[in-house]
């Protein structure tokens, strides 16, 4: 792997990311210092993670910002949710990036436990 760009899961998550900002776009006005922020940066913290960790001289580093990106997921997967209860999202559109966010979380596990047996 040449970049950070290489990787399927920096790629995935970047799509995911673009599907996010879509989505939020039709959020109340009143939320985007709120809900429509919020998802918006975890998604955003989600490739910004990998990125920066590809970039690190270690792989502890590497794992700490993957774990990072794991955490900003799950923060995003919950704030999705609410974001489904209060009927901002369509359950299709929810079921939607709610299955592209599990495909990048498995991913995620994936290749943190690569890097582990690596060590």
């Amino acid at each position: 792997m040449s970049n950070f760009r290489s990787l399927l899961i920096w790629q995935k998550s970047m799509a995911l990311t673009t599907r996010i900002y879509f989505s939020t776009n039709n959020f109340p006005k009143e939320e985007i210092f709120g809900l429509t922020s919020q998802i918006r940066r975890c998604s955003i913290s989600i490739p910004s993670n990998i990125a920066e960790g590809f970039g690190r001289e270690s792989d502890k580093d590497l794992l700490r910002f993957l774990n990072i990106s794991v955490g900003s997921l799950f923060e995003m997967q919950t704030q999705l949710e609410i974001a489904k209860n209060i009927s901002y999202l369509k359950e299709d559109d929810f079921n939607n990036l709610y299955e592209d966010s599990r495909e990048v979380e498995r991913m995620l596990v994936s290749f943190i436990k690569k890097i582990k047996t690596r060590n």
